[in-house]
């Protein structure tokens, strides 16, 4: 690392420090409030073998001179600080600009302006709007919704507060600020010196900007990387902004308000990606995602990877279309590869990719795994659907039906599981994974022993899993559907009896399910909607909401209903 000085167009000295290769692209990175350049030591660390990084301390923060009255703060001045540093290191060459919090909002007011034109090749924002956008989306001139107004609005608070007089300094003078943000977000108090002096930044700019606010553009590559749980600023404020930075990409990340701090692996992901693709390289099918998820009106799934284990037919196939309805890729995985491919070309086959899997064979699922990352990316949403039926006694049930049964049922889950969430998880950018259960999870029959075992531990291997993935924004669900109409009855293994009353069985059970008339596809919305809202479990038909109220209340009765064999003979 190199530092220096460079002088700013007022005379103040700002501390800029460089890292890396100076003839790699340059990505000058602008810190926030109340923070200094080192915030951004963990994204330096991951970028600087392959770019030039540079960081300063913007005026009044860090080793950088502070302004001598308020109009120091006024953002014209912090953007011709900015030019200041693009100039003094990437004089020839435009940079790529990082910015978060405060440094975000000096920075979409200069590439918005006529100050750095030319001299930016793209910009990533986090957790900063430009304040002329600010002031559009709350006259909602935006496209903003009344709800996202008022959530915006309460997690403002502290904006009204920052600009009292006094008060602010001595929150900060006697550690109670620094305290509550190192508490609520994890992250080293500030020092105080620049956590004084940047309440300037709230009065100069705030009341200028916002009462009077201008749609103001951009024609820069711009990504606005938008944490989910940021405290302070919504992801709807940072994001409603297509109108004025049309060549926008959008992604959603788990995370907090100093998301750079706790996850600079995937800011330096998410930076390097798009660099590389401003410099002409390939575009990250993540960086296709964030185009599509900028777009004007578009739904949740348009550009998102969908794979879907067992799509050949049944819910599998339903669950696939499903998804591919709303905008989504899918990569449809079964062991019948013929199968596969009908089911992708029912959805079309620009939309559907078809893969032959034995779920079973943990080997062929990391390799789907690592082929699905390398040619589509990360999935956003992975479903374990494959599965077999069996029914019988557990004495008639061999050790041969039990190595296939739970091979399949629980060993597949498990391989997918472990394929798919290390990667979702690293990646960082969240994701859902539905493993399809069953009513029979938590419904014991004397019938269904080896398959309601197998989808027991389904269920608890996804209530396990979902507690650990919590953390890096991935959900999981466990499906459990009752009677469904799907060829599942056609295939399911009754033990015990010889091959002609085995097809009778499977015929009778065929016919009550078809009588049942529960289609995969009802399923299926099903299952988009579980996504959608995150469910920790999701009942599927009425005998299996009935169950697991049942399960709850009344386990006895379940014990006793248990005792009888139901079911078609």
């Amino acid at each position: 690392m190199s530092h220096k000085e460079v002088i700013s167009a007022d005379g103040l000295a700002l501390a800029v420090y460089s890292h890396g290769d100076p003839d790699a692209p340059t990505v000058v990175a602008v810190h926030g409030y109340p923070d200094d350049h080192t915030v951004f030591d963990g994204v330096v660390d991951a970028l600087g073998g392959s770019h030039h990084v540079v960081t300063y301390d913007v005026r009044g923060a860090g080793a950088s001179g502070t302004p001598s009255d308020q109009a120091g703060y006024d953002l014209e001045r912090l953007a011709e600080d900015l030019r200041a540093v693009v100039d003094a290191m990437s004089p020839e060459r435009p940079v790529h600009l990082l910015a978060h919090d405060w440094g975000a909002i000096q920075t979409w007011h200069a590439v918005t302006g006529d100050l750095l034109t030319g001299r930016v090749a793209s910009f990533t924002s986090m957790s900063g709007p430009c304040l002329d956008h600010v002031g559009l989306f709350f006259a909602r001139r935006n496209g903003a919704t009344r709800r996202e107004i008022v959530r915006q609005g309460l997690d403002s608070w502290y904006t009204v507060l920052f600009r009292v007089p006094v008060l602010p300094e001595l929150l900060w003078r006697a550690g109670l600020a620094g305290a509550l943000v190192s508490a609520t977000d994890g992250v080293p108090r500030p020092r105080l010196r620049d956590a004084v002096n940047g309440l300037e930044l709230y009065r100069r700019n705030l009341p200028a900007r916002l009462g009077r606010p201008q749609p103001r553009r951009t024609d820069v590559p711009v990504q606005v990387l938008a944490p989910r749980g940021d405290r302070y600023v919504t992801p709807a404020l940072q994001t409603r902004i297509a109108a004025y930075a049309p060549d926008l990409r959008v992604r959603r990340l788990p995370g907090g308000h100093w998301m750079v701090r706790t996850r600079p692996d995937v800011v330096a992901r998410c930076v390097a990606e798009h660099v590389a693709h401003v410099e002409g390289g390939p575009e990250a099918p993540s960086l296709a995602r964030a185009r599509s998820a900028a777009r004007p009106g578009a739904g949740r799934w348009d550009g998102a990877l969908v794979v879907v284990t067992g799509a050949g037919s049944g819910i599998g196939r339903a669950t696939a279309a499903a998804f591919a309805r709303r905008g989504a890729r899918v990569v449809a995985a079964d062991l019948d590869g013929d199968a596969a491919k009908r089911t992708a070309e029912l959805i079309g086959t620009s939309r559907a990719f078809p893969v032959t899997v034995d779920v079973a064979d943990e080997k062929a699922v990391s390799e789907l795994a690592a082929g699905v990352a390398a040619e589509h990316g990360v999935p956003d949403v992975v479903v374990n659907n494959a599965g077999i039926g069996m029914a019988g006694s557990f004495a008639d049930t061999t050790l041969e039906d039990w190595q296939r049964i739970v091979d399949v049922n629980l060993w597949g889950v498990i391989h997918g599981c472990r394929a798919f969430s290390a990667r979702m998880a690293a990646h960082g950018e969240g994701g859902h994974i539905v493993n399809v259960a069953s009513a029979a999870a938590y419904l014991p029959s004397r019938t269904l022993a080896a398959y309601a075992t197998t989808k027991s531990a389904v269920l608890t291997l996804s209530e396990c899993l979902r507690a650990e993935l919590a953390d890096d924004g991935v959900g999981v669900t466990a499906l459990c559907p009752g009677f469904v109409h799907t060829d599942i009855t056609r295939t399911t293994r009754f033990v015990g009896l010889d091959p002609d009353a085995e097809t009778r069985r499977q015929n009778a059970t065929t016919a009550l399910y078809a009588r049942r008339n529960y289609t995969p596809e009802r399923v299926a919305e099903h299952v988009v909607a579980a996504v959608e809202r995150n469910a920790p479990l999701a009942p599927v038909t009425a005998e299996a909401h009935a169950g697991l109220l049942a399960s709850r209340l009344s386990p006895a009765l379940l014990r006793a209903i248990a005792r009888r064999d139901i079911g078609p003979k």
